[in-house]
């Protein structure tokens, strides 16, 4: 039967990858499931996102995606597939039950005397009264203190629980605002705010990154992971070889600013190597063992970040390659400079004269480059690859490019790189 709350978050954040990340798919298109799994998973968004949810007619069917405007829409919408996991009648009846016993921080109890509690005053007022015995109420205690909320003391053999101090939050509701729309993990801002004073639409963002929310269970692993220099076992979904299993090390979380892309740089067990992992392609996170390897790996990771441009890396630390442009600037083009000066990561600048900027860096792969060196075309004087044979593919894509758009070239090349 349709439910619009969820057990298995893993299930929900695939179709909504399919629905909204990857690619936007009519009912035929999704082949992965049943149709009457992909109508349920449908609704089900549709009951959380429905002011957001748009539809179009194609050829293939009718299909649908998110529409956001973040100028009007200051938060996460997607935060809200986080707050609708499900919960048995009895799980939701314990837990007012014992929050009811446990009212203030002040009253302390062990285990027989909130089961005593319970049965004597709340229970036994009930038509069909549930049955909760010790071991089950146990292990509902703990798990709300490693939650953090009960705190256990250990009283000689005995051990009492009594609730955490509620913290007051209204003074911090902009950062919690800020943090949870920019911070990896924001949605435990957002659960923060939804605790006080709802935060005022204190910020409003050019480019707003919100499918980064999906991936916040797996990104949350592996930072608890990383703190304990633990190993994770992962399941990488790949497109080009399917699910596989790995043992790595996460040693770093690499975020774009320009997209949003979360990536997490680990050392690989198998391939003996550190590699690199989209989280929106790990479908779970297992953490493992400690490892007395972390603080080697990940100061070799650091040396690495040195001829990083973007996230790729190379096994060999000194296999780089040398990247050169110059570029022209006319007078009062100082912003220019600053642009360069402010984007050029591991590259470094300089000035061979007053209308000529140097930019030149030595990475490990550089067609990361491309792209920003495209930004700056029309002042390209000079280029150089020591990979000529990445410099040659660069440039006949700079040609392509030109004919498609009717551009006529009259720059002159040569094989020493001037352009």
């Amino acid at each position: 039967m349709y439910n619009e709350r969820i057990k298995n978050f893993e299930r929900i954040r695939e179709y909504m990858r399919e629905f909204y990340v990857y690619g936007f798919k009519s009912r035929d298109e999704f082949s992965q499931k049943s149709a009457r799994s992909y109508d349920d998973e449908k609704r089900r968004i549709e009951s959380w996102l429905g002011d957001y949810m748009r539809f179009s007619q194609t050829p293939d069917g009718k299909n649908c995606f998110l529409s956001i405007d973040s100028r009007a829409c200051p938060h996460n919408p997607l935060f809200k597939a986080w707050k609708t996991s499900s919960f048995t009648d009895g799980d939701i009846t314990l837990h007012f039950i014992l929050f009811d016993i446990l009212h203030s921080p002040d009253v302390t109890m062990t285990v027989s005397e909130i089961l005593e509690e319970m049965n004597d005053h709340y229970l036994s007022f009930f038509k069909d009264p549930m049955s909760v015995d010790e071991s089950t109420l146990r292990k509902k205690m703990k798990e709300y203190t490693e939650a953090g909320l009960l705190h256990a003391e250990k009283e000689g053999r005995q051990v009492r629980y009594r609730r955490t101090e509620d913290s007051d939050l209204s003074e911090h509701t902009d950062l919690l605002d800020f943090f949870s729309e920019i911070a990896p993990c924001g949605v435990i801002g957002s659960f923060l705010l939804d605790k006080g004073r709802r935060a005022t639409e204190a910020f409003a963002f050019k480019h707003h990154y919100i499918t980064h929310t999906l991936d916040s269970e797996v990104l949350c692993d592996l930072f608890l992971a990383m703190r304990e220099k633990r190993e994770v076992t992962i399941e990488n979904q790949s497109r080009r070889s399917g699910l596989i299993r790995d043992r790595v090390i996460p040693l770093r979380v690499y975020i774009s600013a320009q997209n949003g892309r979360q990536y997490v740089l680990a050392y690989c067990l198998r391939m003996k190597k550190i590699r690199v992992f989209r989280t929106d392609y790990l479908r779970s996170v297992e953490i493992g063992e400690p490892n007395d390897r972390f603080e080697e790996l990940r100061e070799k990771l650091d040396r690495m970040g040195q001829h990083m441009w973007g996230v790729m890396t190379r096994k060999n630390e000194t296999c780089t390659q040398r990247v050169l442009f110059d570029i022209h600037i006319d007078d009062g083009e100082e912003y220019i400079i600053q642009r360069l000066e402010r984007e050029k990561r591991c590259g470094t600048v300089e000035r061979l004269d007053k209308h000529t900027l140097r930019f030149s860096a030595d990475i490990y792969d550089p067609t990361e480059l491309n792209p920003w060196i495209r930004s700056y075309l029309c002042r390209i004087v000079n280029l150089e690859f020591s990979d000529r044979e990445q410099e040659a593919r660069f440039r006949s894509d700079f040609r392509a490019m030109a004919k498609m758009y009717d551009v006529k070239m009259e720059s002159k090349t040569d094989e020493g790189g001037t352009t």
